[in-house]
């Protein structure tokens, strides 16, 4: 039975109050919420410490607990199947397929993360080793035994569909991507699954050649680790490998490239709408499981059931007290589609909070662990425009900056009609007549579907309240102020944003220049108005007006207000400390990743990328060039560092780009 729309109109209306500038006001105070990974960006990460390659971990978990491929049900099948016969179709009833990667003759490691391979506990010094460049372009295969057949140790590639740009489009799943295998960090404890971009042909090509392009391998080799430096939740990249030989045809004739890369899970939300979409509910049962009980490792971790009127939903509770009666409204499925929705609320907060644009939302492209993937016309915003999409095909701007938040919870409203019948059917999902022959009769539809919206709709507040909350506290933060007033939003914030939309103020520049801002220079109005110079572009092109200049200095004196009641006087330094700490000196802005695309791939240059990558890192120095960092003095470039942190060239603002890659 396919669950059917649970008033998509009134679920969206939720999401369509967290719109710049109109945001409600927070529901609920939500404390203990966190999905921000530690320290990420002042982990040391040039030292040797770590393991070969050959002592990682290695395991094959996920496709061990999912139904594979039929045509392909075990890795021998797919092994012995000629490697040009995997071609793309439409796979029914698996969730995968066994597929390894195609054989490369001709290949150049480009560059690694170092920030990377402290992630996953590996020795830095492998990036030299034959193993490791042959495992990361997929020429070496680890503990598969071609001669046990029940062995699981092989690559594969995931299936999914979506819905793009709205609209349904069926079957897509991993075109280009082949999963190597998944490892533990033994010192964090977490598990990543690895994986190459632009590896070949899979049964999800669908018309392409499952190639991709030294210049989106490029863009996607930097944005992960830069989102990873500026702890905003995301999938991660560890490697980029040139295939000299390889020309692929997009909007050109371009080099090909492979980018390693790995997450806690790559399941997305269109996982679950491509099995709502077949009816396979046996499959959707299974998938829901391994997701809770794998990547979120087990449904006691998930937030407990909200009674009636409870706004607030406890965490860090035992399994038997979120259990609860069987009775209660919410089974552990409606426990889980709640968790997704809250950590994919956190995120979008900070996508928001920094700037970050992906430009292609889609559900294929939502993580169902609120990460950051799939990244095609990314942006990092320049002047402040809430309209602006980093997509040129995006004409609708649905996918725009202010939209964004929006179209998050579009996306998890579908995975809500996915996960519906298992959600609305309440404490009886576990009858073993309901899992064999699902909803049966129009009353027990009715009341399944009404509890279902009832669901959907809580945790559309949920998501309100999760985003409004981390909203608030990371501008607070960028800001400086040590916590968030009722009224910082109207008096505060939305006054900030409405001028820098008016006078075309950079966005990220703007809060790393006023965390240098020193009160005494903000004590007069002559002073303000010199300050406010600062925010400006300064290229020589259009004059600053007094009225212009006025606007800033006026939202100063308010601001100067403000950090004297939250700091008090005399505190300038260590506020400045502070402020510096959230407001990034560097982001990868568009006109940045073309100039180092041009560099790589047409001048032949290779250390710019190590530069890039070092900055991606810390992006929150004041300086990298002849700096120390964890016991290694970096020879970086000081003019290129100026250039990259300065005002954004005319020519380089709101740059757009396609999804072809």
């Amino acid at each position: 039975m396919r669950f059917p729309s649970p008033s998509a109109s009134r679920c969206l209306a939720l999401a369509s109050h967290i719109r710049y500038p109109a945001f409600n006001q927070l529901p609920f105070t939500y404390r203990n919420f966190s999905v921000l990974p530690s320290n990420m960006a002042t982990n040391g990460t040039h030292t040797n410490s770590g393991l070969p390659l050959k002592d990682l971990p290695k395991s094959w978990t996920l496709p061990s607990l999912l139904p594979p491929d039929p045509l392909y049900p075990t890795p021998r099948d797919s092994h012995n199947t000629p490697r040009d016969e995997i071609t793309p179709r439409q796979v029914r009833g698996g969730l995968f397929t066994y597929v390894r990667p195609e054989r490369q003759q001709s290949y150049e490691l480009l560059a690694i993360s170092p920030a990377a391979f402290k992630t996953l506990n590996l020795s830095l010094s492998e990036a030299e080793t034959p193993d490791f460049q042959e495992t990361v372009v997929g020429n070496k295969l680890w503990e598969f035994d071609e001669t046990d057949d029940k062995s699981r140790n092989y690559p594969w590639s995931q299936n999914y569909g979506g819905f793009q740009f709205g609209s349904w489009a069926g079957q897509l799943g991993d075109g280009r991507v082949i999963s190597l295998f998944e490892t533990i960090n033994s010192q964090t404890g977490k598990r990543y699954e690895v994986q190459l971009k632009g590896a070949g042909m899979t049964p999800y090509s669908r018309f392409a050649d499952g190639k991709a392009v030294l210049r989106s391998s490029i863009r996607e080799f930097v944005v992960s680790e830069a989102l990873h430096g500026l702890q905003i939740p995301t999938t991660r990249a560890l490697a980029l490998t040139l295939l000299p030989k390889e020309r692929v045809r997009r909007e050109r004739i371009e080099p090909g490239a492979i980018v390693v890369r790995f997450a806690e899970t790559w399941i997305r939300l269109g996982n679950f709408d491509l099995l709502r979409a077949r009816g396979e509910r046996a499959n959707m049962r299974t998938l829901a499981d391994v997701v809770a009980e794998h990547v979120y490792k087990g449904w006691e971790n998930l937030p407990a059931r909200l009674q009636e009127g409870e706004k607030e939903p406890k965490r860090g509770v035992k399994k038997e007290a979120v259990e609860g009666p069987k009775d209660e409204e919410q089974n552990r499925y409606a426990r889980l589609y709640r968790e997704i929705v809250r950590r994919n609320a956190a995120t979008v907060a900070r996508w928001q909070a920094y700037g970050f644009m992906n430009g292609v939302l889609n559900t294929d492209n939502t993580s169902i662990f609120g990460l950051s993937m799939d990244f095609g016309p990314f942006a990092f915003m320049d002047v402040f425009d809430p309209s602006y999409t980093p997509n040129h095909d995006d004409h609708m701007l649905r996918y725009s900056y202010r939209n964004q938040p929006t179209i998050i919870w579009w996306n998890l409203v579908r995975l809500g009609e996915a996960l519906g019948e298992m959600m609305g059917i309440g404490d009886k999902v576990d009858d073993k007549e309901y899992i064999e022959k699902g909803v049966v009769g129009e009353e027990m539809e009715k009341e399944m579907v009404g509890r279902a919206e009832k669901i959907i709709e809580q945790a559309g507040e949920e998501y309100k309240g999760v985003f409004l909350a981390e909203y608030k506290r990371l501008m607070s933060e960028r800001l400086g102020l040590v916590g968030v007033k009722e009224d910082d939003f109207g008096g505060l914030f939305s006054p900030l944003l409405d001028a820098m939309e008016a006078l075309q103020l950079d966005f990220n520049l703007f809060f790393r220049r006023l965390s240098s801002v020193k009160l005494a220079n903000l004590e007069t109005e002559e002073g303000r108005t010199r300050q406010a110079k600062v925010f400006f572009y300064h290229d020589g092109l259009n004059e600053t007006s007094s009225d212009d200049l006025e606007k800033v200095a006026d939202w100063l004196a308010f601001w100067k207000e403000r950090i004297v009641e939250d700091w008090g006087e005399g505190k300038d330094e260590e506020r400045i400390k502070a402020m510096k700490a959230v407001n990034p000196n560097f982001t990868p802005r568009g006109w940045i990743m073309d100039e180092i695309i041009r560099r790589v791939e047409k001048e032949g240059e290779r250390e710019v990328l190590k530069r890039v990558m070092h900055m991606a890192t810390y992006p929150f120095e004041d300086s990298w060039s002849g700096r120390e960092f964890d016991g290694v003095v970096y020879e970086g470039d000081a003019a290129e560092e100026k250039r990259w942190t300065g005002d954004v060239p005319r020519s380089g603002r709101a740059m757009q780009c396609s999804c072809s890659s």
